[in-house]
């Protein structure tokens, strides 16, 4: 079944700015972009100066029993299709997603084509999901796993990656035989109409309604009708692990299924026996890509005592080489924070290792440019467990922590709240092993010799603790978004029952 979401909720989306470059005050511009020469493209996306958006205090609507019957290798074709309708927009969807969140125009580009990924990888999927046929201990008894869908499912994602987030929920959740609202972050709303047009596009090129995907702009009192409603029968939020508690609970009360994808307090280890010409590009990417914006940022890099000083100082000299400034332009690898406000956490972050005894190496200035432009920043001499190490920050800061011994780096590793990604340096099999083993990582992303950041869609993403443990994308991810039964069929004239028992 699906909801037809009335569009009642009227959002007008006035792109006054470009975080990246282009920040000007309203007062001096004559016109919204859209109207400007220079962001004509925006149109291509189907955008004019007036979009709606939904809601209207309650969730109204009504509809037929529809995409449940497509039979799955269809719904398959149709996130193909998808897929392919997102590869036609990639460059000016991935335009949109720089302007708006600030991140790198490639970085924006990747984030569509990892959508693009996960509805190739929905498509395969959509023949093979099921349960096993189990054997049965009576004769003349069958005894399958059945799996259908959940029914709606609601997808509340996040600024710093508003398009590559609810790709991984809805390819995956529409092969599933679901449909979804999808409540985007109240500061990228043009991505998300963006996106919204484009599958409704291919959705309603195969005679079904555009509503199967709906979508809503707004704040937290939409997301909190969509949590406490029980018409939303899975509720999939990324976000902070402040708000996803809250989320939590109120899915709970009413019983309701959750799929939480929250914070990272992420850590790189780098052993004495490391490549360090891996690990110096590895912390640089993962500590300042998209403006320390990722929940798999490393905000922690840990170094044994023999390398720290070279390490720290090849990584604060690579910082420097860091090439900032306008996302659209291809030489730039690090544009502005999303917001003032991300702003403000940066600076007072800063003071607050300072007061707690760190040593700044490098940044720790907002930049004197327009734009929300800080300087990526490097802290080192804090002790591992002072309080603004122990807490993530979504800002560039990497904390530098020096140890001597594997089983102090791996508890230092596990000593923090989330669990979501982690990474070790080293050409020791057995700690590799170790590392991965029952008294290795406890993080959802366990890595060797890359990065914390940039996992494959192939796998299952997510973390543990308050990461919240959810899992998306990947391997048996599926599986969150449907409902199991045990059947047992009796195609026998006998009435056996289970473990013997005689009732006669």
């Amino acid at each position: 079944f699906f909801f037809l979401f009335s569009f009642l909720f009227y959002l007008h989306s006035r792109l006054l700015a470009h975080r990246a470059v282009s920040v000007r005050q309203a007062a001096a511009m004559s016109s919204l972009l859209i109207s400007q020469p220079k962001y004509s493209w925006l149109k291509e996306l189907g955008l004019s100066e007036d979009n709606h958006g939904v809601y209207n205090g309650t969730w109204g609507g009504s509809g037929e029993v529809e995409v449940s019957r497509v039979p799955a290798p269809k719904r398959g074709e149709i996130v193909r299709q998808i897929g392919d309708a997102l590869r036609k927009k990639i460059k000016v969807l991935g335009s949109l997603v720089s302007l708006e969140m600030g991140k790198i125009y490639v970085e924006g580009v990747g984030e569509v084509q990892e959508y693009v990924d996960v509805c190739d990888y929905a498509v395969g999927l959509s023949r093979m999901i099921g349960g096993p046929i189990l054997p049965s201990e009576r004769p003349g008894h069958a005894l399958i796993e059945q799996w259908n869908p959940v029914g709606l499912v609601g997808i509340i994602t996040a600024f710093n990656f508003p398009v590559a987030v609810y790709g991984w929920n809805n390819a995956i959740a529409l092969i599933c035989g679901n449909v979804c609202l999808w409540k985007g972050a109240p500061t990228t709303p043009l991505t998300s109409v963006a996106v919204t047009k484009i599958v409704a596009e291919v959705l309603e090129q195969n005679n079904l309604p555009g509503a199967i995907c709906s979508m809503t702009c707004g704040g937290a009192d939409i997301g909190t009708a969509m949590a406490k409603d029980e018409r939303v029968d899975l509720l999939s939020f990324t976000g902070s692990t402040h708000v996803g508690k809250m989320v939590a609970m109120m899915v709970q009360e009413r019983f309701g299924r959750q799929l939480l994808e929250l914070g990272g307090n992420n850590a790189i280890i780098v052993f004495e026996d490391a490549d360090l010409n891996l690990v110096v590009p590895s912390a640089v990417f993962a500590s300042v890509g998209t403006a320390g914006q990722r929940c798999t940022t490393t905000r922690r890099l840990m170094l044994h005592e023999s390398v720290h000083d070279t390490v720290v100082e090849r990584v604060a000299k690579a910082y420097k080489q860091v090439r900032i400034g306008d996302p659209w332009d291809p030489s730039t690898l690090y544009g502005p924070l999303h917001t003032k406000q991300a702003v403000e956490q940066y600076l007072a972050a800063i003071e607050k290792a300072k007061q707690q005894g760190g040593t700044l190496i490098c940044g720790g200035k907002v930049m004197d440019r327009a734009g929300n432009y800080v300087e990526p920043t490097i802290i080192t001499g804090l002790p591992h467990d002072a309080s603004i190490v122990q807490t993530e920050t979504f800002v560039p800061i990497l904390y530098v922590l020096k140890f001597k011994t594997e089983d102090e780096a791996f508890a230092w590793n596990n000593e923090v709240k989330q669990g979501l990604s982690s990474s070790i340096f080293t050409k020791d099999m057995g700690r590799v092993f170790r590392w991965l083993g029952p008294k290795g990582s406890d993080c959802g992303i366990v890595n060797v010799n890359i990065p914390t950041s940039g996992a494959e869609i192939g796998g299952a993403f997510g973390g543990e603790k308050h990461t919240g443990g959810g899992r998306e994308s990947g391997s048996d991810s599926w599986k969150q978004y449907m409902r199991r039964s045990t059947c047992t069929i009796n195609y026998s004239k006998d009435l056996p029952l289970a473990q013997g028992i005689k009732f006669e």
